[in-house]
């Protein structure tokens, strides 16, 4: 599988926002990419979050989706991206990653389980959760993809969990928020998570100064495969999904388990 990881930065402007998803699409179909992936927030974004993103927020049926399915439609790709989600609380929406198929149809939604309360920041306070704690996988093509969202790459209970219903790769959409440490801590638990599972993970992450940027892939042993800077762009990676299974005969993990999660 090729895979794309786009890094844009995005504003409160919805449009603009819009128009540079499209912009990197184009350009990661141009590179025969299959999966294209982006960031959380990346339709509507900010330095810190407030009463304003439910305002910005739709239904996964309203425009701003409907624009998502179009442009996966017309590139002929898989595309995933954040949004902002009407939820029965209209002060707080859900934090979503949203997936569409070649075909222009919802693949599959996810909305955030562990929201980013710390830092002093407490996305709770405008964000809801998802009302359930479950993994969310989808296919592309024949690759098992599954959703995480930013501050669940600290929870390893979620990558293992969406490992176990199948996924091949961990499709990561991030805002990861500045500080000390903080981009080696991204790349760290990045890559921790490929090896814990022995699964690709590929990381988007919103371009400074919103966040750090360093969108990246990683491969089950590891390994870095692609990774970007500071600035917005597009890194293409070929995933050998083989890799999967040769990691995994070498490091028979799950079946070695002796701790159940929370037990």
């Amino acid at each position: 599988m090729r895979v794309a990881v786009a890094q844009p930065a995005s504003t409160d402007d919805v449009a603009a926002n819009l128009a540079a998803i499209a912009q990197l699409t184009a350009e990661a179909a141009e590179a025969s990419a299959e999966l294209v992936l982006f960031p959380e927030y990346a339709t509507y974004e900010k330095k810190r979050l407030d009463e304003s993103f439910a305002r910005a927020a739709q239904p996964l049926d309203g425009s701003v989706c409907t624009k998502l399915a179009s442009i996966a439609h017309r590139h002929g790709v898989t595309l995933v991206a954040g949004v902002v989600e009407a939820s029965p609380d209209p002060l707080r929406p859900y934090n979503t990653l949203a997936a569409f198929s070649p075909d222009g149809t919802l693949a599959a939604a996810y909305r955030k389980i562990h929201l980013f309360d710390a830092q002093g920041q407490r996305e709770s306070d405008f964000i809801s959760p998802a009302p359930n704690a479950e993994p969310v996988t989808f296919r592309a093509g024949g690759t098992v993809v599954g959703l995480m969202t930013c501050y669940d790459l600290r929870f390893s209970e979620l990558p293992a969990a969406l490992c176990g219903a199948g996924a091949e790769v961990l499709a990561l959409g991030a805002s990861w928020v500045p500080g000390e440490l903080k981009t080696e801590q991204w790349r760290t638990l990045a890559a921790a998570r490929a090896i814990d599972n022995a699964v690709f993970v590929a990381g988007a992450c919103q371009a400074p100064p919103v966040s750090i940027g360093n969108s990246l892939v990683v491969d089950p042993q590891g390994a870095v495969l692609a990774q970007l800077g500071s600035v917005p762009g597009l890194v293409v990676a070929d995933l050998d999904l083989d890799r999967i299974g040769s990691t995994r005969r070498e490091f028979p993990l799950a079946g070695q388990r002796r701790l159940a999660a929370g037990g």
